[in-house]
């Protein structure tokens, strides 16, 4: 592969691969939207922003957070497509590529930078979020983009554009997911540190070392501040709901629902998410501490033990030889490198020891490590195969063919495996409704749909075990199993917990059955027999299909309910 920069058979041959990845992608892209975030708040905050205009959703804490991406979601939402926002999504992972391909050809030769931008678009969770609407992908471009801006300024002697341009890409980051706060704080400690490492013989360069990184915040929080001034009007905190203890601010929804006179009860003992792999997923204690290296070798789609997601594992093993002959790469090269890795590796560090443990709340540091894995090939074939031997091009060849081959094929095979989960075709040849596609992946669907049909104003739903899926709903609907439990403790009977959810403006149950009854068994033997009570004498089944009902809450006449 080491064939430079001239226009060769194997440019063709990978531009195509990538033509092929994007036609593959934009066919599953071209569904209903049905994956959980999507419906939860990606679409349903905008959907209610075009009905209502911009106002304050306190039932949704994902109203809160910053929504860069959400708004371009809302001009296809406003022509009533929500199958584009998929595209829009998409979009930041092909300008993603595009970044890849362009950097790793000015260190390496286009070879390397079309590989690289194939392996970054092929690789399973880009595949997945690809074909969502997420936000992930735009924060992967806005902090890809911000990095090489860094390099930039280091490359043309820290001239102050850079520096700017840089702090603005950072700030678009800050201003779609809430996670882009470790960026942030590491991008701001790595630019005085670079300066002073360049600068060591200048006057002042401890001052301007600061200034360089107070510019740098400056323009990033510029950027980001719209959505901090929303939320410090709306709550008092500008990063609302993060860090309520140290601002004064509203409290968190599901907190504002308990009564003061509710009897006090024993404070749950706090379970970390090390805890619950811990106990729950039995691991040990080694194996915890390897989540860093694992994520990249173990992963599945929506199994929160393995991270809900999946990489590859030549993402990590290639990036092993990125600093091979590091002593001869020049001063430039060596600086970006060693940005990369720690940007990825403290990124990863601080989101796998913070928080439950998914491949998307550190998918930030993927473009870095394509980077450095394909900085890795490019040592392994021009320094270490690179040898004075009868059989050292066939064995070149042999070996790079090999590992190009194995690591495209693992992609290959997850979209094997994701086409089949998708199953898009059926509905873009038409042999199935837009209904039928998403009640396939969403049982409560057709519940909602009858809602929206036979409901109307002053109906509001209450909805339990349901994932918080709102945006099919066109009837107002407040997912809380808290409010249900906590009137279920507190109500005297059957018609006592109705008329304690018919005070709340909840006319309707949507509940799914089975979750219901598997939560039952946490009631004491008295809410048993309220609950009973209720949905013998309080509550009629308006609706059933795939294990969801609706149900009517009814309020009989006080004669006409036993006390229990």
């Amino acid at each position: 592969m080491n064939l430079g920069n001239r226009i060769q058979p194997i440019h063709y041959l990978l531009f195509f691969l990538i033509l092929l990845t994007i036609i593959f992608i934009s066919i599953l892209a071209a569904v209903p939207p049905v994956d959980r975030d999507a419906l939860t708040h990606h679409l349903i905050i905008p959907k209610l922003y075009l009905e209502h205009g911009f106002h304050e959703i306190p039932h949704i804490i994902f109203s809160y957070y910053p929504m860069n991406l959400n708004l371009l979601y809302m001009i296809p939402m406003y022509f009533g497509n929500d199958i584009l926002p998929k595209y829009i999504h998409f979009l930041f992972a092909i300008l993603t590529a595009v970044l890849i391909y362009k950097y790793l050809s000015q260190r390496t030769n286009k070879s390397y930078g079309l590989l690289g931008a194939l392996f970054f678009l092929s690789t399973p969770v880009v595949i997945r979020l690809s074909s969502t609407v997420y936000v992930d992908l735009g924060l992967v471009f806005f902090f890809f983009a911000s990095i090489l801006a860094i390099f930039r300024w280091i490359e043309t002697g820290f001239k102050t554009r850079y520096l700017i341009i840089s702090g603005i890409f950072c700030g678009l980051a800050l201003g779609t997911k809430y996670n882009a706060l470790v960026g942030f704080f590491l991008l701001t400690l790595f630019i005085p540190f670079i300066y002073v490492r360049y600068n060591q013989r200048s006057r002042n360069y401890h001052v301007k070392s600061i200034a360089a990184g107070t510019l740098f915040v400056f323009v990033a929080l510029a950027v980001f501040s719209p959505w901090m001034v929303r939320n410090v009007v709306w709550t008092g905190n500008p990063i609302y709901p993060l860090y309520n203890s140290i601002f004064i601010s509203k409290p968190e929804p599901e907190k504002s629902e308990i009564k003061k006179n509710t009897p006090a009860q024993k404070k749950p003992l706090k379970i970390t998410h090390i805890d619950v792999r811990h106990h729950l997923y039995e691991e040990s204690w080694l194996e915890i501490a390897l989540i860093p290296v694992r994520v990249f070798f173990q992963g599945e789609d929506d199994n929160p033990k393995y991270f809900d997601g999946r990489l590859n594992p030549f993402i990590f093993l290639l990036s092993l030889f990125a600093f091979m002959g590091i002593s001869a790469a020049g001063r430039q090269k060596n600086t970006e490198k060693w940005i990369l890795l720690s940007f990825s590796v403290l990124f990863l560090l601080y989101a796998c020891a913070k928080a439950s443990i998914r491949i998307r709340y550190f998918i930030p540091i993927l473009p870095p490590m394509i980077v450095l894995s394909m900085y890795g090939l490019y040592n392994i074939e021009n320094r270490f195969l690179n040898r004075q031997h009868p059989y050292a091009g066939c064995l070149r060849k042999t070996v790079m063919l090999t590992i190009a081959f194995a690591m495209l094929g693992m992609n290959v095979l997850y979209m094997k495996e994701r086409f089949e989960k998708d199953r898009p075709l059926p509905y873009i040849t038409g042999k199935i409704s837009r209904d039928d596609y998403i009640q396939q992946y969403r049982p409560e669907y057709a519940a909602l749909q009858y809602a929206n049909a036979n409901l109307g104003e002053g109906h509001r739903i209450l909805g339990l075990y349901l994932g918080n899926r709102h945006y099919y709903s066109d009837i107002p609907i407040e997912f809380s199993t808290h409010i249900f439990r906590s009137h279920a403790k507190n109500a005297d009977s059957g018609t006592d917990l109705a008329i304690k959810l018919h005070e709340k403006g909840l006319s309707h149950i949507l509940v799914r059955l089975s979750m219901l009854n598997d939560f039952f068994d946490e009631y004491n033997e008295q809410e048993q027999k309220i609950l009973k009570a209720f949905f013998e004498k309080n509550a009629v089944m308006e609706f059933h299909k795939d294990g969801n009902g609706l149900l009517r809450i009814l309020i009989p006449a006080k004669d006409d309910d036993p006390q229990i």
